[in-house]
C-alpha cells in the first residue's frame, strides 16, 4: 500500500482527497494545513507521495516544497493549483515538484497522477 501525505489549508479539500485514495489502495498517512506542518509531517510519516496546495497560510506550498526537497531530494510531490497560477506552477516544477493538478479536479485525475508519479524513478 502506497503512503500519501495530503497538504491543503482547506479541510474540505483534504477530506475530498482522503476519501478518494483508500479505494485505490493508497494509505493516507498524514494531513497538514500549511507548509510548516507539511515539513514536520513529511519527516514523521515518510510518505511515498505528497499532494501539496500552493497557496496556504504561514508557509506556502512553494517554500514547503523547497524545504522537503532539501531534506529528501527524491521526494515525490504533486502540486495542486487553482486556475490562473501558471507562473507559480512553473516555479514549482523548476524547484522539484514532479507535476501539478489544476483545481477543481476529478477523482480519476488524482488517482492517475499519483500512480504516474509513483511509477517514475
Amino acid at each position: 500500500m502506497k503512503r500519501v501525505l495530503i497538504v491543503d489549508d482547506a479541510a474540505f479539500m483534504r477530506m475530498a482527497i482522503k476519501t478518494m485514495l483508500p479505494k485505490e489502495d493508497f494509505e493516507v498517512v498524514g494531513e497538514a494545513e500549511n507548509g510548516l506542518q507539511a515539513i514536520k509531517k513529511y519527516k514523521e510519516c515518510c510518505p511515498d507521495v505528497v499532494t501539496m496546495d500552493i497557496t496556504m497560510p504561514e508557509m506556502d506550498g512553494i517554500a514547503a516544497l523547497e524545504a522537503i526537497i532539501k531534506y529528501d531530494p527524491r521526494a515525490k510531490i504533486i502540486m495542486l493549483s487553482a486556475m490562473g497560477q501558471d507562473g507559480m506552477v512553473r516555479e514549482t516544477i523548476i524547484k522539484g515538484a514532479k507535476t501539478f493538478i489544476v483545481k477543481p479536479f476529478k477523482e480519476e485525475i488524482i488517482i492517475n497522477t499519483i500512480n504516474k508519479v509513483l511509477s517514475q524513478r
